[in-house]
């Protein structure tokens, strides 16, 4: 039999969720008695967590008092670091934007360079939101390249020189600091953003490389060290030519990744050095360049579809630089799984392009922060400390 909630931390989960917003209703969704609750919420009161406002519609007597979370005193931060950009959103405890930007950044520059200018960004946020830094309770950050979440720390990230091993949450003075590997935080912000329906759901990063992210029962789903999803080296068939920067051949990646594209792009006398370059030509209506990403797509099709056997997602999104071009990358993919998965599985999946788009990394990497700071166990921690 599942324990009814009732420390401090489950009260304000029921009132973030909007599952209690009056004493009586948690009283009454709890099992608790009406001192003990009195006691939990007077304790997140007092620590500045929740606020009680006479809002609520009379029955016949005095108002209910409504519970909600207090938005001012609290600040959290999504960081989302690309290999040639920074975006920054800084959001309030419910999860809204309050202030955000954007800038070109290249995160071959090594972490000094770069986490001091997210420093310098966070405190320019703050003061346009008018909140002071110690209202900065928690960042999350994603970062291309894989992650030991445990540790916030890079491991051996390909595009990321002078990252390996750095201890990123220990740069920042003060707030918690959750670093994740970008495709994770895309498919939270996907999710949280799109999808907050769906418990299982697959996010594929298909840009210079491929990646994807794993929503299971409605959380992330990261593995025994962090690398669950790295589906850019699974294997497929047929293409034992093509070396990867793994070291195998034949890796997803490899065949079906941007920097793959473009490259057979450039074998064919097209100028084209990037994932971007690949768009523009489709874009541009290059029947070579459609021809490749429509391949691709199957191709990424070949690996999903046993994915989608295995773990029967509800929703599988596209996004990433080529899904700029979805409308022939996602029927490549549609046709293959649709092909070759079992009907069970696909009866009622849906396969779309993103709609979070640029925005899914720096939202993800902020309600990661979010969530965290508002866990039953860290919220137990501030209450009892």
């Amino acid at each position: 039999m599942t324990p009814q909630p009732g420390s401090p931390g489950d009260v304000l989960t029921l009132i973030s969720t909007g599952s209690a917003t009056t004493r009586s209703d948690l009283a009454r969704v709890t099992g608790l008695a009406r001192s003990t609750i009195s006691q939990r919420v007077d304790a997140l009161i007092e620590r500045g967590l929740v606020e009680e406002t006479e809002t609520g519609e009379s029955t016949g007597g005095r108002p209910p008092r409504q519970l909600r979370l207090h938005t001012e005193e609290h600040a959290f931060a999504g960081v989302d670091l690309g290999a040639t950009h920074c975006r920054v959103a800084l959001m309030d405890i419910s999860g809204e934007i309050l202030a955000a930007c954007e800038d070109p950044l290249l995160i071959g520059d090594g972490p000094e360079e770069v986490l001091a200018h997210v420093d310098r960004r966070l405190d320019a946020l703050l003061a346009d939101a008018g909140r002071p830094r110690a209202a900065l309770r928690a960042i999350g950050m994603g970062v291309p390249g894989p992650v030991e979440f445990a540790t916030g720390r890079p491991n051996n990230p390909p595009i990321m020189p002078g990252w390996n091993d750095y201890p990123i949450p220990e740069y920042f003075d003060g707030p918690s600091v959750l670093v994740d590997n970008d495709v994770n935080v895309m498919a939270l912000g996907e999710h949280r953003h799109a999808f907050p329906g769906a418990r299982h759901l697959l996010f594929v990063k298909a840009g210079t490389g491929i990646g994807c992210g794993i929503v299971a029962d409605g959380k992330l789903h990261r593995g025994a060290q962090g690398s669950a999803g790295d589906i850019g080296h699974i294997r497929v068939s047929g293409h034992d030519d093509a070396g990867c920067r793994c070291g195998n051949s034949a890796c997803l990646e490899a065949v079906a990744g941007g920097a793959a594209l473009a490259r057979r792009l450039r074998e064919l006398g097209l100028a084209a050095e990037s994932a971007a370059d690949v768009v523009a030509l489709v874009q541009a209506g290059d029947t070579q360049a459609l021809r490749l990403v429509r391949e691709a797509g199957r191709l990424i099709g070949e690996v999903l579809a046993g994915l989608v056997n295995f773990f029967n997602p509800e929703v599988i999104v596209i996004g990433g630089a080529l899904s700029r071009v979805h409308d022939h990358l996602v029927a490549g993919v549609r046709e293959t799984i649709y092909r070759r998965s079992l009907p069970l599985a696909t009866h009622h999946l849906s396969i779309t392009p993103s709609r979070a788009g640029v925005d899914a990394a720096v939202l993800g990497a902020g309600l990661l922060a979010v969530e965290h700071y508002l866990s039953p166990d860290n919220i137990n921690r501030i209450v009892n400390a």
